[in-house]
């Protein structure tokens, strides 16, 4: 069961970059950061009481607790960075990089958790590897453009606290419930993205923001609760060096909207590359 939850996980994910990069188009990526994580808080709390699970929040163990609340700062890093990244660079080269997360997240499962690191899955670590280095393809312009390197400095942050957010949180959902452990990490998501917005004084932006935007970010935000209640179900369930590469195949929804909605077309490389990506995930399933 933990395969469903992981497949669909991967395609809110999918959905939510593609909604989120057209909601702060002209908005302050760290104000919509901390709008859409209200919304991401509200459905999460929504699904611990629907399914009850808000009783046994006495029950968590101190070591749960840290580990939840380690995740969430981690999760918030995470945001904060990919979705600056996906303000100012193409979301075809922002979403491999940040995906790229996969690779060490399987290296931390092996140091961590104790999860075998095999030769086939190394085989599929290095296609997923040279899959993303091909993905990230340079456009011309971006000779003379200094978010040329910018863009892909936050992707990598992006991707390594992805990494570390994947890892604490197995760690710290073990014996919670997972909606309940979700809700948890989303309150200090939702703490760290507010502070930094006041620190910055983004706050009176708010008013600012047209309604179009507005309502792509709620919406993105509503694919992130959805995603995230299927990634740690399944996190819970199955093997973390397994579920977060599924998760990971949400890149094929993102890069096909991506070139549907915001008509951002792929070269022959960056095809290569995905295609190396797509082959070293589904390898992971039958290994």
């Amino acid at each position: 069961m933990w395969l469903v939850y992981a497949l669909a996980s991967a395609f809110f994910a999918g959905v939510m970059s593609i909604l989120a990069k057209i909601g702060i188009k002209n908005t302050d990526s760290n104000l919509a950061t901390a709008l859409r994580t209200i919304v991401v808080a509200l459905f999460a709390w929504l699904m611990v009481f629907i399914v009850g699970s808000q009783s046994t929040l006495v029950q968590i163990d101190v070591k749960s607790i840290v580990f939840l609340i380690l995740s969430g700062v981690a999760t918030g890093a995470s945001w904060l960075c990919y979705f600056r990244a996906l303000q100012i660079g193409d979301i075809n080269k922002v979403v491999p990089v940040d995906k790229s997360s996969t690779v060490l997240t399987m290296l931390l499962a092996f140091i961590f958790l104790g999860e075998g690191l095999t030769f086939l899955k190394v085989v599929t670590m290095v296609l997923i590897g040279l899959g993303t280095f091909l993905m990230i393809e340079r456009a011309e312009t971006d000779a003379n453009d200094s978010k040329g390197f910018r863009w892909l400095i936050y992707a990598i942050l992006s991707a390594v606290f992805a990494s570390l957010t994947a890892i604490l949180a197995k760690i710290g959902i073990a014996g919670v419930e997972s909606s309940l452990g979700t809700a948890i990490r989303t309150i200090v998501v939702l703490i760290m993205a507010w502070l930094i917005v006041f620190i910055q004084g983004k706050q009176h932006d708010i008013i600012r923001i047209d309604k179009r935007s507005g309502i792509f970010i709620c919406l993105s935000g509503l694919a992130t609760g959805a995603s995230w209640l299927c990634f740690y179900r399944a996190l819970q369930e199955g093997p973390a060096s397994v579920v977060v590469p599924i998760d990971k195949l949400s890149i094929l929804i993102t890069i096909a909207f991506g070139y549907i909605v915001l008509r951002e077309k792929l070269k022959k490389k960056p095809i290569i590359g995905l295609t190396m990506i797509v082959i070293g995930t589904l390898g992971l399933l039958v290994i």
